[in-house]
């Protein structure tokens, strides 16, 4: 894998040829799925929508979502009866975004939710998730080992891994007082 930077005052590296491949959307075609790995602030969460502009742009229909969020958005539908209208509304669009996936451990219904959704997908669209961790690290977050090595298998085993590494960008945004002549 040749990994070039792409902006010298990022100071991030990532594998261009690959970005530029992704942008072509063929993943998108062929039902595949992205991992956006790398550490806080290398702009996984930039890389993902952009991805989701140009699939919006060339007629795809998206839908961007941070994990946690997701996943309580589910849990409430549990409760008011609408639990398998907000799953389907999750599995039909062509395009589903999970940011900060893998952030934090979930419960065992979270577990089987993340399970249901990457076993649907598989099958009906593509999934861009964003993680600090790295697939191999996404095991334990699970609550139930085997739902975890199923869906988890069915996703890493059709997806490509654009892995970012650098500084994060937020350091240098850091408010300064001006200086003083």
């Amino acid at each position: 894998m040749r990994v070039e930077r792409w902006d010298e005052t990022a100071r991030v590296t990532l594998d261009r040829a690959l970005l530029n491949e992704l942008v072509t959307l063929r993943f998108l075609q062929d039902h595949r799925h992205v991992a956006i790995v790398g550490p806080v602030g290398v702009g996984k969460t930039f890389w993902a929508h952009a991805l989701g502009h140009v699939a919006c742009r060339r007629g795809h229909s998206v839908l961007a979502l941070r994990t946690d969020r997701m996943l309580k958005t589910l849990k409430h539908a549990r409760l008011d009866g609408s639990y398998e209208a907000e799953l389907r509304r999750l599995i039909a669009v062509d395009l589903l975004i999970l940011d900060d996936f893998a952030l934090d451990a979930m419960d065992v219904v979270e577990s089987r939710d993340v399970h249901e959704l990457l076993t649907e997908r598989a099958r009906s669209g593509s999934i861009v998730v964003t993680s600090n961790r790295g697939p191999d690290e996404w095991l334990p977050t699970f609550a139930d080992p085997v739902r975890a090595q199923s869906a988890l298998d069915r996703f890493t085993s059709n997806s490509f891994d654009l892995v970012i590494e650098g500084e994060s960008y937020r350091a240098r945004q850091k408010p300064r007082l001006p200086r003083r002549t």
